[in-house]
């Protein structure tokens, strides 16, 4: 079987996610790894919080303590939050680890001794009063746009223009609140992407037809404009330092790596931070180096990391001369907005994740995010559309057959699965559709379609209750009880195949249902076709118990509650 490497966006450490972000990186990773570990591949789900940068240490300013105590309780708080979405990833790390510097200066050595790096004198911004030259978003003033008084030195908030620190009126430090300000030249180093443009775009047109149309579309537009040499230092406190022995003058300047540099770079790092952990039986290289031909390299994101991971991360690893591992298949996502708008927290519009867990179980989230992810274009969350997938798909179309199905087994044959007829016309009949619907799914789950995908595993749930509608137990038992102990226990058995199946995205309800059945050696981690026709995993006299409630039915009074705590159509 295949070696999958998965990454997905890492997280950044300020704030708590919505659901939009989740969606668009880190649920889709987990669901395919979740696949293909059933499958028998050798999978590692990596991922990590995004830890440099200055919204970081402005956030810590905000709340008066170091950023590396900021982002280590950041990091717990979204690695808890993530563990109740139960994300199974191999290892979740962080860009501030020790294992990611080495690496990130390690790789900007071997691009400076490859002539990709240059020193370059730019005029900044510098602040008097606190002594240093500040990034632009140190720098706030009012928008000369929309009149803004607390825009960023590289862009407004409130009316989205891009701008320069020398464009703000009344221009400030945003350390100090001082405008003792004045430009003064400076140097920082630059990647020369432009001398590294041919080799990006023949490693992309090299594999980009295996990618999304999303994803190809992106990176061959920014191709097609030309890349341009790009600055990778800041002037900041945190980050990973530019190393002395090989920049030295910058070095005691205080420069570090700007955030989009070495974030890239810590797939890498957190890998060996995983490794680490067991050296012993963990060899990190044997993922990122010299693996071409037996690592395959999933990248899940939204759509505004696409130039980063298509182009700007392949041309920094091009430029090493070095056998590092480079992306095979970028999954790109487009925006979840909320009823046509985008989260806000401060205008209390969208659901945030720590919030979702609050009111609901993670599988709801999971499988509604996941049957609408916004693969073609843009999708908007409403909580009518929400409530309603809740009730149809969820309580009706899969809880409502267990329920009924193993309630109505125990009243009318015990706790024990019924033996009952031999398998007729209408068991070959449901073996044949239960095996066409799960190929459909593998199918979807294979190409990374995950709408399709979620579509197919919701037939396979409904071809159950066709089932059972068209046998009717509650009749049959009247005129023919073994007729009827055959149809309850083929039910049960299509409980145990939607537990497999249905595992990468409702993992949690997946257990419960597996948990159903007393089976001593239930160690099935899929579904063969020829399982799929016979329906036998789950023999007469199997004992078995009713588990609580899957999924409950959402009811109007909920849909307003959600709606008056998070907003909606009409906030």
């Amino acid at each position: 079987m295949a070696r999958h490497l998965i990454t997905s966006a890492l997280p950044y450490i300020n704030g708590i996610k919505h659901l939009g972000n989740m969606v668009g990186s880190m649920l889709p990773a987990d669901v395919y790894s979740r696949y293909l570990r059933q499958r028998g591949h050798e999978v590692l789900y990596i991922c990590a919080t995004d830890e440099h940068g200055t919204p970081a240490e402005l956030a810590a300013k905000e709340q008066g303590v170091p950023v590396d105590e900021f982002c280590t309780e950041a990091h717990h708080q979204q690695k808890a939050i993530y563990d109740g979405f139960n994300l199974a990833f191999d290892y979740f790390g962080r860009s501030s680890s020790p294992q990611n510097h080495e690496i990130t200066q390690e790789i900007a050595r071997e691009l400076k001794a490859n002539g990709f790096i240059e020193e370059r004198a730019i005029r900044q911004v510098y602040s008097n009063a606190d002594g240093r030259f500040l990034p632009d978003r140190y720098i706030i003033g009012t928008c000369p746009h929309c009149g803004y008084d607390k825009a960023r030195g590289d862009q407004c908030e409130n009316c989205t223009r891009v701008l320069d620190p020398t464009d703000l009126i009344d221009a400030r430090s945003a350390i100090s609140g001082s405008s003792d300000l004045e430009i003064r030249e400076t140097k920082h180093l630059f990647l020369l992407q432009s001398a590294l443009a041919g080799e990006v775009e023949a490693w992309v047109d090299e594999r980009a037809d295996n990618w999304p149309v999303l994803a190809s579309s992106i990176a061959r537009k920014w191709l097609t404009e030309g890349l341009h040499d790009r600055a990778i230092t800041r002037d900041l406190d945190w980050g990973v330092p530019v190393p002395a022995d090989t920049w030295p003058d910058l070095a005691a300047e205080g420069k570090v790596f700007y955030v989009w540099f070495d974030a890239p770079i810590e797939y890498i790092g957190a890998t060996k931070e995983w490794a680490d952990q067991d050296p012993e039986n963990r060899d990190w290289r044997s993922w990122w180096w010299k693996s071409d031909a037996s690592v395959h390299y999933t990248q899940f994101m939204g759509k505004d990391n696409v130039p980063f991971h298509s182009v700007m991360f392949p041309a920094t690893l091009l430029g090493t001369r070095a056998p590092w591992k480079k992306v095979d298949v970028i999954k790109a996502f487009n925006w979840l907005n909320y009823y046509g708008g985008k989260f806000s927290t401060s205008q209390r519009r969208g659901v945030f994740t720590h919030d979702a867990l609050d009111i609901l179980p993670a599988d709801y989230w999971r499988y509604f995010m996941m049957a609408n992810a916004p693969e073609s274009d843009d999708s908007s969350f409403t909580w009518e559309h929400f409530t309603a997938t809740v009730n149809k798909d969820l309580a009706d179309t899969l809880g409502n057959f267990v329920n009924r199905v193993l309630s109505f087994s125990k009243k009318r044959f015990g706790e024990e699965v019924p033996a009952g007829a031999e398998p007729g016309e209408a068991e070959a009949k449901l073996g044949e559709e239960i095996a066409r619907l799960l190929a459909e799914y593998e199918s979807q789950m294979e190409a990374i379609q995950f709408r399709k995908a979620a579509a197919a595993l919701r037939a396979l749930w409904s071809a159950g209750n066709s089932y059972l509608e068209e046998k009717a137990p509650w009749l049959e038992i009247k005129t023919n009880p073994e007729g009827a102990a055959l149809t309850l226990r083929t039910a049960m058995n299509l409980i145990h195949l939607y537990a497999v199946v249905s595992e990468p995205f409702i993992p949690a309800s997946a257990q419960k249902m597996r948990e159903a059945f007393s089976l001593e050696h239930d160690t099935a981690v899929w579904v063969t076709q020829d399982q799929a026709r016979s329906l036998t995993a789950v023999p007469a006299g199997t004992p078995f118990t009713i588990p609580p409630v899957l999924f409950a039915k959402l009811t109007d009074d909920d849909l307003e509650s959600y709606k008056e705590r998070f907003g909606g159509e009409s906030a």
